[in-house]
């Protein structure tokens, strides 16, 4: 069988697109990018010929020589670029958040359901190994039932926000707390309610809340509660916490270990485990590797349309309790 030829489009986050599947043995066909340094750059550091290097993503639309393409341009150009290539034919690796509204979403989804090809969004948090561990745990009832469960998404972004982050409709809840957001869905399903605070103390630059924090209900009276803050001044990190009938997990995506607690016959906790896991919070590769398989055997993806649209809507509902001070129930009718 030969290998999946793929094309990279937009070359700034691209390049982790490239560099996960030439790991899983995918052919390089076309590079894209606006930037002719970031062409230059990407080529020259992972052997593209000039012949596949391209300005203009309509290049890319009619080739035979790709099967599949990983869109990796700034968010407000997604829906344009995913549609284009579904409609040509090619599967379809987008970067998230999937859209940043709810029209582009639904037009996503429709033109992934006519072409038949795959649509996989790229919340790459369920590739990190200590999330996939906390996956696993959960799932195999080491925690119990889960009660409550928290995650953050705190990341500085003082010296990121160029023009397209600083658009209104790419709110930090959305733009960068899919991720967190996303991960709470993935352990504990899809909230019924949302409640939101946000306060914009951090960053003038941009034009909505640098901190928000979203209380989430789940079925079975399980709590969440997701924070974000893209001003924050402190590393980089996504600290989880899952509480469940029967022990505590608790991690992260930028630390080589994770610590959990389990309680004994008489209830009383044991001494916490640590549990030591790799970091890799871009898993880029493993990310690919779930997207060539469903290609190549006709699986589907964990992250598909619908499921990108779900965390989409929890994020705009998250934006919307916190401007109106009320409670909102995310609409998952997709």
């Amino acid at each position: 069988m030969r290998p999946l030829r793929i094309g990279v489009i937009g070359l700034q986050f691209g390049m982790a697109h490239i560099e996960g599947a030439m790991r899983c043995g995918a052919e390089i066909a076309a590079i894209c990018d606006c930037s002719a340094e970031h062409l230059r750059d990407a080529g020259e550091r992972y052997g593209i010929p000039e012949e596949k290097r391209f300005s203009d993503y309509h290049a890319l639309l009619e080739r035979g020589d790709i099967d599949a393409v990983a869109v990796a341009v700034p968010d407000q150009m997604h829906r344009a670029l995913a549609c284009a290539f579904l409609d040509a034919g090619k599967h379809v690796l987008c970067e998230k958040p999937m859209a940043l509204t709810r029209e582009d979403t639904r037009a996503m989804i429709r033109a992934a359901d006519a072409s038949g090809r795959q649509l996989m969004i790229g919340q790459i948090c369920r590739y990190t190994p200590a999330f996939e561990k906390a996956k696993a745990l959960v799932s195999n009832g080491t925690l119990g039932e889960v009660y409550f469960l928290e995650s953050e998404y705190a990341h500085d972004y003082m010296k990121l926000c160029d023009n397209w982050r600083a658009d209104p409709l790419r709110h930090g809840v959305i733009g960068g707390g899919c991720h967190a957001v996303d991960l709470l869905r993935w352990l504990a399903g899809d909230p019924r309610e949302v409640f939101a605070y946000g306060t914009h103390r951090l960053l003038p630059q941009v034009p909505y809340d640098d901190a928000t924090v979203a209380v989430m209900k789940f079925d079975g009276d399980t709590m969440g509660k997701v924070f974000v803050s893209t001003g924050c001044k402190r590393d980089y990190t996504m600290r989880t916490v899952i509480y469940g009938t029967k022990g505590t997990l608790i991690c992260d995506n930028t630390s080589p270990t994770m610590t959990l607690f389990t309680a004994g016959a008489d209830g009383m906790a044991h001494e916490p485990e640590i549990i030591e896991v790799e970091v890799n919070n871009h898993n880029a590769a493993r990310e690919f590797e779930a997207f060539a398989d469903a290609i190549l055997h006709g699986k589907p993806v964990m992250t598909d349309a619908r499921e990108g649209a779900r965390t989409v809507e929890v994020c705009l509902s998250i934006i919307e309790s916190s401007a109106t001070g009320k409670p909102v129930r995310p609409a998952y009718a997709f």
